[in-house]
């Protein structure tokens, strides 16, 4: 093996006192200081070079390979250098000299904000793909397929219309809008989120003025309107810009407990053991069904199923044909006490009881699967999703479950009366109590074993003069109903700012120098 060259220096002091002890330091091998090589060296590297330009590239990299294995590690390390550079390719800037500026684009396509901001100072090459390909429409538009709260956002701020296939007589805006509507978009998100943490809203109410018994048990909402059931009754539709009454359903002869629509129907049960359906476009009346032997507490429908239970005990699987053509699959039997609340999907029917139990039944064949035991007394509510249950109950507590294998997951304590609603999406558990509070939970937290008890309540939102019986939420507002005849809209998005956050001139700053803090 060749020998690695050296310089050997003595330290200046050794030099000054023959008596010290002498030390000597190695310099490794500098290539800018080699000499000139021999001829005979030149001659035997160009007879080499002859032959390996004459093999082919397997052989050619067989001979290298086996020319490394002969090196030591310092001249691995000089041929790591010499490598280095040549490996490097700026394919972002290459693509598109080879007509494929498309493939380029597609690359940086999967780049969240972040990256995507500092891809756009690498070089004008780089900026320019990405002004060209409208990358950040591009992001904007991902984000509003797969985020609930990006769509939202994207309707009721109105930019929707800018993006994806545009709608006649609109036409897509400029790079630079998109540019500088992202960090615009993610102030709002912000703001949102500080506003579910500190409770700053938009107070909306709607006085039911009911006529004789006055309180509202149910409801359901979207963006046109709000169905509410009363205790006079009546089914109630109001009008969400107005909210004024705009149509009044009457056909039930007790109070309107639980209700549920889609696009076709409205389904109600009441305290009358029926349950009706309703044309949701006409209000007529298109069904009745008579089951039950005491009050309908609640339902659910989905995909042509639908779930009643009574406070007969019992819990009734029907087939949904049609509007006008349901049938009765099973009864289910099993609590004690009434069935207060169902919940169920394609794998399970999940019940609650004045028991003191959950019970769980296979969706299929209607089987009982297994009970969840932990509530002091009995359960008024609870929603169920993927592996996760989350119970309210006369205890005054909250509990979240994994219905797999029926554990109790976490205890939430800080109502003072029962628990009569709750609802829980993928960030927050919201629940509703007869102490008149509504109170918002972080529900990560809750599910983290190593979050303290006292960080889980956000907020206790106090507005009603009466007990909670129903809410419904969503990532910019709460929709709740009371005994005191009441619907309160808790808009989270459309309340007064502090209007730091998204100044226009803050906004074309941003757009301007794009920051890779942006996210």
């Amino acid at each position: 093996m060749m020998k690695m060259e050296t310089d050997k220096i003595m330290d200046e002091s050794t030099t000054n006192n023959s008596s010290s002890p002498q030390f000597t330091t190695s310099i490794l091998y500098d290539p800018a200081r080699k000499k000139e090589p021999s001829q005979s060296f030149q001659t035997e590297r160009d007879a080499c070079l002859s032959y390996f330009t004459k093999w082919n590239e397997s052989d050619q990299v067989d001979f290298v390979e086996q020319l490394l294995s002969r090196m030591c590690h310092y001249q691995h390390g000089h041929i790591n250098a010499y490598l280095k550079p040549m490996l490097q390719r700026d394919f972002i800037t290459l693509l598109p000299t080879k007509g494929l500026d498309h493939v380029a684009e597609n690359i940086l396509s999967y780049l969240d904000a972040k990256s995507l901001c500092r891809a756009e100072r690498v070089c004008k090459e780089w900026s320019r793909v990405i002004s060209e390909g409208m990358l950040w429409k591009k992001l904007i538009e991902r984000n509003v397929r797969t985020d609930s709260l990006w769509r939202g956002l994207a309707e009721r701020k109105g930019w929707i219309k800018y993006l994806f296939i545009p709608r006649p007589g609109v036409t897509h805006r400029p790079h630079k809008f998109y540019r500088e509507l992202f960090p615009k978009i993610m102030k709002d998100i912000e703001a949102i989120e500080n506003n579910w943490r500190t409770g700053n809203h938009n107070l909306q109410r709607i006085n039911c003025r009911s006529e004789n018994s006055k309180g509202v048990y149910c409801l359901q909402y979207d963006d046109d309107k709000i169905v509410s059931g009363l205790r006079d009754n009546t089914i109630k539709i109001w009008d969400r810009n107005s909210l004024q009454c705009c149509k009044i359903l009457t056909g039930h002869t007790g109070s309107v407990l639980c209700l549920q629509y889609d696009d076709k129907v409205i389904i109600s049960g009441s305290s009358d053991s029926t349950v009706r359906v309703w044309d949701v476009n006409t209000g007529d009346m298109v069904n009745t069904l008579i089951h039950h032997c005491e009050a309908v507490l609640h339902l659910r429908f989905n995909n042509g199923m639908m779930v009643t239970c009574s406070k007969d005990r019992s819990i009734a699987v029907w087939d949904m044909t049609s509007p006008t053509e349901i049938a009765l699959r099973r009864v289910l039997v099993g609590h004690r006490a009434a069935v207060n609340v169902v919940d169920f999907d394609e794998k399970y029917i999940v019940s609650a009881s004045g028991d003191r139990t959950i019970k769980v039944w296979n969706t299929s064949t209607c089987e009982f699967v297994r009970t969840l035991n932990g509530h002091k007394r009995g359960i008024a509510c609870l929603q169920y999703r993927d592996r996760l249950v989350v119970s309210g109950s006369s205890d005054n507590s909250i509990r979240l479950w994994d219905i797999e294998c029926g554990t109790c997951l976490r205890i939430l304590e800080g109502h003072e009366e029962l628990v009569r609603c709750i609802r829980f999406d993928s960030k927050r558990i919201v629940s509703g109590a007869y102490d008149g509070k509504i109170k918002v939970w972080d529900l990560q937290a809750a599910l983290d074993i190593r979050a303290q008890t006292n960080t889980l309540c956000l907020k206790t939102l106090v507005e009603h003069t009466g007990r909670v019986f129903r809410l419904q939420f969503d990532e910019f507002q709460i929709v709740s109903s009371s005994h005191d005849d009441t619907i309160l809209i808790w808009d989270f998005l459309n309340c007064s700012q502090k209007e730091e956050s998204a100044t226009p001139q803050a906004l074309v700053q941003v757009g301007r120098s794009p920051s890779p803090d942006l996210t």
